[in-house]
């Protein structure tokens, strides 16, 4: 079970900057001054990356602690 914990933290470590990746050039693409729907409101991407960047950045923190083996099962005589 500690592997798996351990394999779903590297997971967790490299799907926060993908996240982050995929949101920032999401915002790039999708901003346009001579676009009419909200998708092309910078407004709208600044307050869906002000959200989502800290749940991306917890993933990585989540994936350190799961790699390092913080969440690891404690025997008996720990």
């Amino acid at each position: 079970m500690n592997s798996i914990k351990k394999g779903l933290g590297i997971l967790w470590l490299i799907l926060g900057p993908v996240i982050t990746y995929f949101l920032i050039m999401g915002a790039i693409h999708n901003i346009d001054p001579d676009g009419k729907k909200d998708i092309n409101n910078p407004v709208i991407w600044i307050i869906i990356i002000t959200i989502f960047l800290p749940i991306a950045i917890g993933l990585m923190i989540f994936g350190w602690y799961a790699l390092k083996g913080e969440y690891s099962q404690k025997t008996a005589d720990q």
